[in-house]
């Protein structure tokens, strides 16, 4: 008889009403006759605010649910309470405003079997109101996909993901509490786990759609969120580079800065190209200011 496989999938959650919506596309998976899945759901607010409706969505929907109460306002405090209530083989993340394909679990676990992955992202494309930009449509912005650093995948993100629970536990991974309101956690844990020599893979068919808000169309907020996420990846270099090395990286990130605002204003009768560089810019800015010593801007 073929071993049952068991999956944790963690949703945090912080007042959110579109966590019904993520439930019921959990309930909806299928080719998962010989997997046994839970739902973790950790409540990030101040009092438990989606307990009630929770329980009653997982009754409705016949979904096994386990609620967490993660008072925080922390991201990492919410995913890290996900993973020391899971039991599974495997835990997946999804975020409380996606909602996720019929066949994203089965993607993941497909692709994890085959490839022996310790972890395996999906991806996940934006769902945009009808007032978005058409710039912003056109140039996609806010869908997600892995980018490989010659062939291989060095981070990753938490929107979309299964994990290997033994391998986590095993490196003792947790989610850093220091990031869990300026955002990156997942940069850094993803990059945490292949420096104790985890390995990352990609499943193209494991597909999660994410609601954009308006608050996320205004193009201050999308220039806060590049800069913030330059500051991730300054960090990640500070942590492996002494003082020549920081110096070395931060030269080269001002350098592309400076190429980016040029190719900027070059483009700057197309709104598309010339966002798309001037958000590039602040992506290279922001890792000039961590190598330099600036904390992380909070974001949420």
């Amino acid at each position: 008889m073929e071993r049952r496989a068991s999956v944790d999938i963690g949703i945090c959650t912080c007042g959110r009403p579109e966590l019904l919506d993520a439930l019921t596309s959990v309930a909806g998976q299928t080719a998962l006759a010989h997997v046994d899945v839970r739902v973790v759901v950790a409540d990030n607010a101040e009092t438990p605010q989606a307990l009630g409706a929770a329980r009653c969505a997982a009754a409705r929907l016949g979904l096994t649910l386990a609620y967490v109460h993660a008072p925080a306002r922390n991201i990492s405090v919410a995913r890290n309470a996900c993973l020391d209530a899971a039991r599974g083989d495997w835990v997946a993340f999804l975020d409380d405003d996606e909602t996720a394909a019929p066949g994203w679990l089965a993607a993941l676990l497909a692709e994890a079997a085959t490839g022996g992955w310790d972890a395996v992202l999906g991806p996940v494309d934006a769902c945009y109101p009808p007032g978005a930009p058409a710039w912003v449509r056109q140039a996609d912005l806010h869908s997600t996909r892995p980018v490989p650093v010659r062939g291989r995948i060095l981070t990753g993100y938490a929107g979309n993901v299964l994990l290997r629970r033994a391998r986590v536990e095993a490196a003792k991974l947790r989610f850093d509490p220091a990031l869990g309101r300026c955002g990156g956690e997942d940069v850094d844990f993803f990059c945490r786990l292949v420096e104790v020599g985890g390995r990352i893979g990609y499943a193209a068919g494991a597909l999660a759609h994410e609601r954009v808000s308006e608050e996320r169309l205004a193009f201050a907020w999308m220039l806060r969120r590049r800069f913030r996420a330059g500051q991730t990846h300054g960090r990640q270099l500070a942590r492996r580079s002494g003082a020549l090395g920081r110096l070395a990286d931060g030269l080269v990130a001002a350098g592309k800065t400076g190429a980016c605002l040029g190719a900027a204003a070059a483009f700057a009768p197309n709104t598309m190209r010339r966002n798309a560089f001037v958000l590039r810019a602040a992506l290279h800015a922001g890792v000039v200011s961590r190598l330099a010593g600036v904390p992380e801007l909070e974001l949420y």
